[in-house]
């Protein structure tokens, strides 16, 4: 999963990137052969997912080994409910949301942080290698910008649902608008709503709007 990079000239809006990932047969096969009685098929979601339900937690919580620990997690919430997907989009989007919701639970259940501004306008983007944009050897620009990352992950957490959801499946998770309104249910209209008054309570800690090319 790529990280999420500020927009620049030409960038998409929040409202018109449609980046939907298409159904994978292989995979809507295997739920029909789990939920057919072949507990075994499950490994085949797991091999197809796993890279972007552990991205997604990554992105959420910072840290890899956490973020494996919910991913494992979250597919095993995911094969325990299988029989309440509906076929609403991708089961990737699916899946996503079940290990988001946990990976904010985790964030929600530390330790409460210092609260900082952002170091300034050209911090690297959510996400990005640490030295993706300035001197690899400044140890303390990229502890400015972890702390920044952290105060961001936490600020989304500490959002009010749907704010908190919407907002967190568009930027941790990477899904598009119409995705998120499949998976939650939601008409596309209120979720484009949810998702710009969630960036707006997220003013503080830095115009996350500019994330959303």
């Amino acid at each position: 999963m790529e990280p999420i990079a500020p927009g620049g000239r030409g960038a998409r809006t929040i409202t018109d990137r449609d980046d939907t990932r298409r159904s994978d047969p292989e995979v809507e096969a295997a739920v029909a052969a789990v939920l057919g009685g072949d507990r075994n098929a499950f490994r085949i979601v797991v091999e197809r997912e796993s890279s972007a339900v552990v991205g997604a937690c990554l992105r959420v919580l910072g840290d890899y080994h956490e973020a494996e620990d919910i991913a494992q997690e979250a597919f095993v919430a995911a094969f325990r409910s299988l029989a309440t997907w509906r076929g609403e989009g991708p089961l990737g989007a699916w899946l996503a949301r079940i290990a988001v919701r946990l990976a904010l639970r985790r964030v929600t259940s530390r330790r409460t942080l210092s609260w900082i501004e952002p170091e300034h306008d050209d911090a690297e983007p959510i996400g990005a290698p640490p030295g993706s944009r300035h001197d690899a050897a400044d140890p303390v620009r990229h502890a400015l910008q972890g702390e920044r990352e952290r105060v961001v992950r936490r600020a989304v957490a500490a959002l009010d649902d749907p704010y908190r959801e919407v907002v967190a499946l568009r930027f941790f998770a990477d899904l598009s608008l119409a995705e998120i309104a499949a998976v939650t249910g939601r008409p596309l209209p209120t979720v484009k709503t949810h998702l710009r008054r969630g960036l707006l309570r997220l003013r503080t800690v830095g115009d996350l709007e500019q994330l959303a090319g």
